[in-house]
């Protein structure tokens, strides 16, 4: 992975454990217990993503077991009455299949899980052919990048498009994912532009700010800026949207 941002295809795990519709609920769960997953995709016969069935949908199984049910509880629960009395894939799953393409970035992946509360995506092709799967864990890898390749992309992406022709001197330092920009900006208007860039780095875990005056002096007090200071929205308004760092004073 050398790149960012990072895609879903960088991630993913390509040898995925499936399942036909007509599966049992034994075979099922017999499946999640040996591959130590709690989903499986639900595939027609010609690897066409048509649902996925999870833990919770055999869990009804178990949960209406024993409990002599009330109209109440029918019309509360009315698919977990019937995923209850399911004994194959084709009645247990849910669909359709929330999934992601593998040139999705991490972002919308991330996005997509939050919104239905999934733990993982299959990922699928422009037929929806599954091609892979995605989870939360997956997604979450970007955040064990060294930081010095951080702090590469940090300058690539932020500081040499922002200032390719000097009026800044502007340095990243990256301490456990936490970039601090270092140094001077002639056009503090930048700075809060600086950080949603940086923050947009993969990897980046926050982003704080220790700016000085032309020849080295700190600016103000001299203290880092406090970091998440920049409020989101507002990023490259104006420096009066950047509250974490002190303006470096007219030339």
């Amino acid at each position: 992975m050398n790149h960012s941002p990072y895609l879903v295809s960088d991630v993913m795990t390509h040898t995925v454990v499936a399942v036909g519709p007509e599966a049992s609920f034994k075979e099922i769960a017999e499946a999640m217990r040996k591959w130590r997953v709690s989903a499986l995709p639900v595939l027609e016969g010609d690897g066409r993503v048509t649902g996925v069935v999870s833990e919770a949908d055999l869990l009804p199984k178990e949960e209406y077991r024993d409990s002599a049910l009330s109209v109440a509880d029918r019309d509360r629960r009315p698919d977990g009455i019937v995923k209850a009395g399911a004994v194959v894939a084709r009645d247990l799953m849910t669909t359709p299949a929330v999934s992601v393409r593998a040139d999705a970035t991490l972002a919308e992946a991330a996005r997509a899980m939050a919104r239905r509360r999934l733990k993982r995506l299959p990922v699928v092709d422009a037929e929806g052919h599954l091609t892979g799967i995605v989870s939360r864990g997956d997604l979450l890898k970007v955040f064990l990048r060294p930081d010095e390749d951080i702090a590469e992309d940090v300058q690539r992406q932020v500081l040499d498009p922002l200032f390719p022709l000097g009026g800044a001197t502007v340095h990243a330092r990256v301490d456990k994912g936490v970039v601090t920009l270092s140094g001077w900006f002639r056009n503090t208007s930048l700075v809060p532009l600086a950080a949603r860039m940086a923050r947009a780095v993969e990897g980046v875990v926050d982003v704080g700010f220790r700016l000085e005056r032309p020849g080295g002096a700190p600016s103000g007090d001299g203290q880092q800026g406090r970091r998440g200071a920049v409020s989101p929205g507002h990023e490259g308004d104006g420096p009066g949207d950047a509250t974490a760092p002190p303006p470096a004073e007219p030339r």
